[in-house]
């Protein structure tokens, strides 16, 4: 056994405090001095055991030997916060952090939020770089502390045509003008059904086909909203033939929708939903199912990932998974 497989991840409660306390103190007392100083030194046993009794917390383990914690703060409706975000010194560059990152963000799910913000002192580029590399992306400052956020992804299966309709109406009540999405998935995996359901929903001029023979078209709003600018990229060799259809001029007032654009289309904005959309038909004969316990020949997964600092603080998982 590997030294990080023997890592264990408890959810902490009130019986923990003493021992968080401990290692917020040590990995605090390990980083650069700062100014104004850190307030984590004034943390006791008694508002950490608070702080857990209200919200949680993780503790990290190895060998029954403490090596990090994270303490939750759920004070902001919809979201996860991580408070004192501390690796002993002992458990440093063993992959303690991703290892509690990654079940904290789990634990968010299971608890319905939508995202999770932190805040970061700019002084620590090092850190910095770290919750970068996990998409975690700015949202503001106040001093120097940088606040930092991220939307939550999620998967739902979609049994049928009409259901592939309705969760792309649910996915437009989100959208604004500017907004671009990136679809990706097998021929007939139900890109363009995905898309004549965004488009019913914002109810611009139809009807909505795959675009493959002319590349792009726009469906202007019959409703005085923004057009439905509807792309195929599935002949463009790459992201620097998006760049020659000139859809930069449009994007700020348009919502886009690239089909087969991964890879291609991100440039576009710098922001965006991905879309995956994935068969798996499930018949009577199968003895898996699903997750759903619905079974359809023409079920699909659909997975949603939001980029960039435009979906920060928007509901998709509450929305999208009602």
């Amino acid at each position: 056994m590997t030294e990080r497989a023997a890592l264990d991840l408890v959810e902490a409660g009130p019986e923990h405090a003493e021992v968080i306390v401990d290692v917020i103190h040590r990995s605090f007392a390990a980083r650069p001095a700062l100014d104004p100083p850190t307030t984590a030194f004034d943390e006791t046993v008694e508002t950490v055991a608070a702080t857990l009794r209200d919200y949680g917390g993780l503790l990290a383990l190895r060998r029954d030997r403490p090596m990090g914690a994270i303490l939750f703060d759920e004070s902001r409706e919809g979201l996860l916060g991580l408070r004192r975000v501390s690796v002993h010194p002992q458990g440093r560059d063993r992959g303690v952090a991703s290892a509690m990152v990654g079940v904290a963000e789990d634990i968010a799910e299971e608890r319905g939020k939508d995202g999770i913000w932190l805040d970061v002192r700019e002084e620590l580029p090092d850190t910095v770089r770290f919750w970068t590399r996990k998409l975690y992306v700015p949202i503001g400052q106040t001093g120097p502390m940088i606040h930092l956020g991220k939307t939550l992804w999620l998967s739902r299966e979609v049994p049928d045509a009409t259901s592939m309709h309705e969760l792309a109406a649910d996915v437009a009540r989100l959208l604004s003008p500017g907004d671009l999405l990136v679809l990706s998935g097998d021929l007939g995996a139900g890109k363009t059904t995905f898309t004549q359901g965004l488009g019913e929903a914002l109810g611009v001029r139809g009807p909505i086909t795959s675009p493959t023979f002319v590349i792009a078209r726009t469906h202007p709003s019959l409703a005085d909203g923004p057009p439905l600018v509807h792309v195929d990229a599935y002949r463009l060799g790459d992201a620097a033939e998006i760049d020659d259809l000139d859809l930069d001029a449009s994007t700020e007032e348009s919502i886009t929708v690239v089909e087969w654009g991964e890879g291609r289309a991100e440039q576009l904005a710098d922001s965006w939903l991905s879309v995956r959309i994935e068969a798996r038909a499930v018949d009577d004969t199968d003895p898996v199912g699903t997750d759903s316990g619905v079974k359809s020949p023409d079920m699909r997964v659909v997975t949603i990932r939001p980029r960039g600092p435009r979906w920060i603080d928007v509901p998709l998982r509450s929305t999208l998974l009602r």
